[in-house]
């Protein structure tokens, strides 16, 4: 390489990695549209990432406004705003930046600064009318940094008003006006902030009722917090209404309002330690509960509804409890259990438990003359902290009218051939449609419970609504939005290993195999519409062929091709 080669390459290698800051040593002579031009250039010329540029500039800006560019540097940046929309698609970005760089020179000359607030609520004024043409999110950053209130905006008015036709009042009108805008385009949170940062409480109910249709909880929460207790009261009893027991609960919390709302929060407490016993945190839940009488005895009654004795003697020996009357009571007063699924609404006839061969083989028969089935499998939880998982201890194969539960446990001892012979003709065959719910989770499951097993080794023709929902609240939601009410989960946690199962769990996991099929049925008879244009249900562009359970083998490194010798 020769010399000339090697400079070129040391400057290339020196500039790699910087930014151009120049003339910007003295700005008390720059206007702010040469200024906005050097930090463009500056932009531009740096071979940093953007985000980088960005912090690099916002540094050089702060160092900058040092210089105290006349007449101050608030002023200078209310000047240079009016002077953004030059830059185009830019704006937006570099009035961050400039903002940003501005922020700690803020109120250091109180003089200053008011003088820079009545100019940023004329600029303000001027995006509303379109005489300056920024995007909403400067207008709104503007009023937020320079604390533009309605009277700046009154008196900018007063002050333009030279015919004196304005009346004291103009600036409440125009904001009300912009407001609406958001309104109209459902930006909820942004009409929000400005109403509570104008102070303006021209709207009322309709306007919560609006935000609830549109699940703009966050912007209702805050509005009704704005507006007071009165309307925080109203947003609750809506929040109850609408079965949104978390969303009540979070509004009296944090507002102090149980004493306004007991049988409320008595009830949101209630759905609170509901949702944990069902992931099985009851040590938590005992916590939540926080030696309240009334909900250590629903605890008491979702333990024994979950068959789960050893925790209610826990509670019964460490809160002293006497009895546990009303507990029928109880269980059919709570206004969430009643929009519970039950075996009836599904039209599910029997319950078939199958604990011998010759049973298996009637079941195995009828089940292999159904065209779709519904599976799910149940286990006893381990609350013990790096122990191997439990044995899958059932499984759950649901027809139109009838659900089959098979004692794995049971039948894997006293027949494995015939068992594995049966769940074969079932699982492996192409002509049975199977749908579950992460039915994937259970196979894996499966193998690690009965690894000698054929039958578990793959699954043909698997619809799992899990992928072709994508439900956020399981089983239970998808079930709330397809059928209208949801599944009563606290069974999940039950010990499934003791023999009988009660008539509780029979049903309870009976239902999670039975809803499987009416949820099938309901989207069959009411096809969505594709996203790709084909004429094909989506539900089908989502049936597995076949799933294989067993782990994936690690993959080997790929070899590279030897290139072929060329004999001479």
């Amino acid at each position: 390489m020769g010399p000339e080669k090697e400079v070129v390459k040391r400057k290339q290698e020196a500039c790699h990695g910087t930014l151009a800051v120049h003339a910007f040593s003295d700005l008390t002579s720059v206007s702010p549209v040469i200024f906005l031009y050097l930090l463009k250039a500056c932009y531009d010329s740096g071979t940093l990432k953007a985000a980088t540029k960005f912090s690099a500039l916002q540094q050089q800006i702060h160092q900058i406004l040092y210089d105290s560019p006349q007449p101050g540097a608030a002023t200078f940046i209310i000047r240079c705003l009016y002077a953004l929309p030059i830059l185009g698609v830019h704006a937006e970005g570099f009035t961050q930046l400039i903002i940003s760089g501005l922020r700690p020179f803020l109120k250091s000359s109180r003089a200053e600064f008011e003088v820079a607030k009545d100019l940023a609520a004329q600029l303000f004024l001027d995006i509303l009318g379109g005489s300056v043409n920024h995007y909403d999110k400067v207008a709104l950053k503007l009023i937020e940094v320079f604390e533009v209130g309605i009277l700046n905006l009154e008196n900018v008015i007063l002050r333009r008003n030279e015919k004196g036709d304005m009346k004291y009042g103009a600036a409440s009108l125009i904001l009300e006006q912009y407001i609406c805008k958001f309104i109209q385009s459902q930006s909820y949170m942004t009409a929000v902030s400005l109403m509570e940062h104008f102070s303006i409480r021209q709207f009322r109910h309709s306007f919560l009722l609006a935000m609830l249709d549109n699940n703009q909880f966050m912007a209702a929460d805050k509005w009704a917090k704005f507006m007071g207790n009165p309307m925080l009261g109203v947003l609750v009893q809506e929040y109850v209404d609408r079965n949104k027991l978390e969303n009540a609960f979070k509004i009296i919390k944090e507002n102090n309002l149980e004493g306004d709302f007991p049988d409320v929060y008595h009830l949101c407490k209630e759905s609170s330690l509901k949702n944990l016993a069902e992931k099985g945190c009851w040590d938590i839940a005992e916590m939540e509960a926080k030696g309240d009488k009334q909900l250590i005895e629903y605890l008491v009654y979702l333990a024994m509804e979950a068959g789960y004795t050893k925790k209610v003697d826990e509670l019964f020996d460490r809160f002293s409890l006497q009895g546990f009357p009303k507990v029928v009571e109880t269980d059919a007063g709570l206004k969430h259990d009643r929009q519970y699924l039950n075996l009836a609404m599904l039209a599910v006839q029997e319950i078939v438990w199958i604990d011998d061969i010759e049973r298996l083989h009637s079941a195995t028969c009828h089940i292999e003359s159904s065209k779709v089935i519904g599976i799910d499998c149940e286990w006893k939880p381990n609350y013990d902290k790096g122990s191997k998982p439990t044995k899958v201890s059932i499984m759950q194969i649901s027809s139109d009218r009838s659900v089959f539960i098979l004692d794995l446990l049971k039948l894997s001892r006293i027949a494995p051939d015939v068992l594995d012979s049966s769940l074969k003709q079932i699982l492996q065959s192409t002509q049975i449609l199977k749908l579950g719910y992460n039915f994937r989770c259970d196979m894996k499951h499966l193998v690690s419970s009965y690894g000698e097993m054929e039958c578990f080794k793959h699954c043909d023709m698997l619809l799992d609504f899990q992928s072709l929902f994508n439900e956020p609240g399981g089983l239970s939601g998808l079930a709330q939005k397809i059928l209208g009410a949801s599944l009563n989960k606290t069974r999940r946690n039950s010990n499934w290993e003791q023999r009988p199962l009660t008539q509780n769990q029979l049903e309870y996991a009976a239902m999670d195999a039975a809803v499987l099929v009416h949820i099938f049925s309901h989207v069959r008879n009411h096809p969505q519409p594709t996203t790709t244009g084909n004429e094909k249900p989506e539900w089908k562009s989502h049936i597995i062929s076949h799933t294989n359970s067993t782990k994936r083998s690690k993959r080997k490194p790929r070899r590279k091709k030897k290139r072929a010798s060329v004999s001479k």
